[in-house]
């Protein structure tokens, strides 16, 4: 017996054992289009090779071609059920394809072309020959090709949203995409069927199928589930071992966080030491993280890969909640501020309206004027508080559109508004930055600045402007007595003032703006003793 023939049928009936075999692994599949696909493949595809082998080995020139077709059916259900699973295991549900009456017309379409081929003889014909052993020879025919180029077209599309997913999944999915190679290679052995002498000309996929199967659902079957577990290819998607060392990641989770290249059989603790506490903790509540100088939110999420019950992995996700979180925190600030508000009106407000009512009651008994001047006075500090308590309330809405300004520009126009003779100001020489913000909340800012330091170090005050180390920012100082350290957050507090008859908002307006831009503001001592204001956070634009 020649040994070509007992290759060609070894290579089927360890393809179709492979496929049967490998078919309760498949079961185990959670994914449930995904299992069905898979599934479709092994049983297919275990029918094909079945159909090969009794071309080789029935008696009869008519059962051998019987049971050819019957392979060439199978064969063809078996595309059909690679690219339905293709399109499952990536999200793309095979249950809502277009033009399902269409594409089950076509198939049945091809099965009578194949069955009614020895009525027509146009799929091929058959002849008894002996080279490389005695067997009956396929010649053919032109619909066989025209109907394998559609196959391999159907193929190629599946190949190809598969590696796609597995590009995305980044080194992770190098063993499943080697599979998918594997796959393909009897495309050679086909081809030289066809040229060649040896080998004959009939499909030998069933064996790159059978390894593709055993390779993903015994060897690798934990990264295949958990590529899929990540969904979204986009998301940073780092995968564990049960001790919760990085074994992988994505390329969406190595570019936005770089230190996980070096992290590779790392704990995930030593590398994303916060994204492993909220993991640990089950921490519903997004993760701060800066990325590139500015902070980003993301909601840390973990699906457990199981063997039977027994944990071997975990699939950690984050997915990048920044504007949601930033949204809510911005509600979150609209509501402080809101109470605020109705604490200030409760209170600062009351206090002149009972002045105004009480001295208004006297005036109606003594009919004295001087009581009237005094109701005045009481409804001049209502209208002051009030239109300090709108420019606070303006100050704490977004910024308008922001653009290039020079800041010793804005400086120097603010104080221009300051009406203070004998009061001075200093501009530091490295002042000459240029930042990105909304010009007229800018103007504010140092407006209520350069009048705070007016009201506490009186009209001779020194008021000095520079920049901060590395022009992360900027500073307003001055010569006055100063802010005890104790008080350095409260006087950034609404309605605080150590001033008789300041509103205590000047600062506050300041506080909300820096904040509105994403900037921060922290009060310290002067070098000569005074405030001194320092805003850091601020992007220098070159």
């Amino acid at each position: 017996m020649s040994y070509l023939y007992l290759a060609h049928l070894s290579v089927f009936t360890v393809a179709a054992l492979l496929c049967l075999g490998s078919i309760p692994r498949a079961r185990s599949i959670k994914h449930d289009e995904t299992r069905e696909g898979f599934v479709a493949i092994l049983l297919t595809c275990s029918l094909w090779a079945i159909g090969y082998l009794g071309y080789f080995l029935l008696p009869t020139p008519e059962v051998k071609v019987a049971s050819y077709i019957f392979g060439l059916i199978a064969a063809l259900a078996c595309v059909g059920a690679w690219l339905y699973f293709s399109a499952a295991y990536t999200g793309r549900s095979p249950r809502q394809a277009p033009y399902p009456r269409l594409i089950v017309g076509g198939f049945l379409g091809i099965v009578l072309v194949k069955v009614t081929n020895p009525i027509h003889q146009l799929y091929f014909t058959t002849t008894w020959v002996t080279e490389p052993f005695p067997h009956l020879a396929l010649h053919q025919g032109i619909l066989h090709w025209i109907i394998l180029a559609i196959s391999y077209v159907v193929i190629g599309i599946s190949f190809f949203i598969l590696l796609e997913r597995f590009y995305h999944a980044g080194t992770s999915a190098r063993p499943l995409v080697a599979l998918v190679g594997i796959t393909a290679l009897p495309i050679a052995f086909n081809i030289y069927g066809v040229l060649g002498s040896s080998l004959l000309p009939i499909w030998y996929e069933p064996f790159g199928v059978a390894i593709f199967s055993v390779g993903t659902l015994f060897v690798y079957f934990e990264r295949f589930e958990a590529i899929q577990f990540a969904g979204d290819t986009d998301t940073p998607t780092i995968f564990l071992d049960r001790d919760w060392t990085i074994r992988d990641t994505n390329l969406a989770a190595t570019t936005m966080f770089p230190e996980l290249d070096e992290g590779i059989g790392q704990s995930l603790d030593a590398v994303l030491p916060m994204a492993a506490e909220a993991a640990t903790d089950g921490d519903p509540n997004p993760i701060r993280i800066n990325h590139e100088g500015s902070p980003r939110y993301y909601h840390v999420s973990t699906t457990s890969i199981s063997t039977g019950e027994v944990v071997t992995g975990r699939v950690l996700t984050l997915t990048d909640v920044s504007e949601q979180e930033q949204y809510r925190r911005r509600l979150e600030r609209q509501n402080e501020r809101l109470e605020r508000f109705a604490s200030i009106v409760s209170h600062d407000l009351r206090n002149p309206l009972s002045v105004a009512e009480g001295y208004l009651e006297l005036a109606r008994e003594t009919g004295e004027n001087e009581s009237l001047d005094k109701v005045a006075r009481a409804h001049d500090r209502m209208f002051e508080l009030i239109e300090d308590l709108l420019e606070l309330a303006k100050s704490g809405m977004n910024i308008g559109e922001t653009e290039t300004v020079e800041l010793a520009n804005v400086v120097h126009d603010c104080w221009q508004m300051i009406a203070s003779a004998e009061a001075t100001l200093t501009v530091q020489e490295d002042l000459g930055m240029s930042m990105e913000a909304d010009r007229d909340r800018l103007g504010e800012l140092f407006e209520n600045l350069f009048r705070n330091a007016i009201e506490h170090g009186g009209s001779d005050v020194a008021i000095t402007v520079g920049t901060l180390p590395g022009k992360r920012g900027f500073y307003v100082e001055d010569t006055g007595p100063g802010i005890p350290e104790a008080d350095h957050e409260k006087v950034l507090e609404p309605g605080y003032s150590t001033a008789e008859d300041g509103t205590g908002f000047g600062l506050a307006i300041v506080k909300e703006i820096v904040e509105a831009h994403g900037w921060e503001i922290r009060v310290t001592d002067g070098t000569d003793g005074g405030a001194r204001f320092e805003i850091s956070g601020v992007e220098s634009v070159e």
